[in-house]
């Protein structure tokens, strides 16, 4: 069992990225299958498929890369941690890279970039950076 999906999830990204994969298999769970289609509607990866295998549900991410093999996304960071968590109001949602990255933040109206929960000015939990 896990104790941070979220985590594990990013982790995989990020290794897969290093690793100069051409996808990841994650767990899928509600949350992961939430932030993979923020990062797909953004363009940080290619593609989600869907894998079964018995009871266990799969994430299949295709990973996407520039014409000179380097990774669109550069960098992960999980910012609320089971331990720990980040909670931000309207105005302290963080802005990453000047606006180029996205901040994804669980708010009251579902799994949003920071962009749209200020545009909806509503706060939430930060759960994670992408840049």
């Amino acid at each position: 069992m896990l104790t941070d999906p979220i985590a594990d999830f990013l982790t995989r990204l990020r290794n897969g990225l290093l690793a100069k994969k051409t996808f990841v298999l994650a767990n899928c769970s509600n949350m992961s299958d939430r932030i993979a289609n923020i990062l797909l509607k953004f363009g940080y990866i290619d593609g989600i498929e869907y894998e079964e295998e018995g009871c266990r549900k799969y994430l299949k991410i295709k990973l996407r890369y520039d014409s000179l093999g380097n990774p669109i996304a550069r960098g992960f960071k999980r910012v609320s941690k089971p331990g720990l968590r980040a909670y931000a109001g309207v105005d302290e949602i963080p802005k990453v890279q000047d606006g180029l990255g996205l901040a994804i933040v669980s708010t009251s109206q579902g799994v949003i970039t920071g962009q749209e929960a200020t545009k909806r000015k509503i706060g939430g939990e930060v759960l994670c950076l992408v840049w």
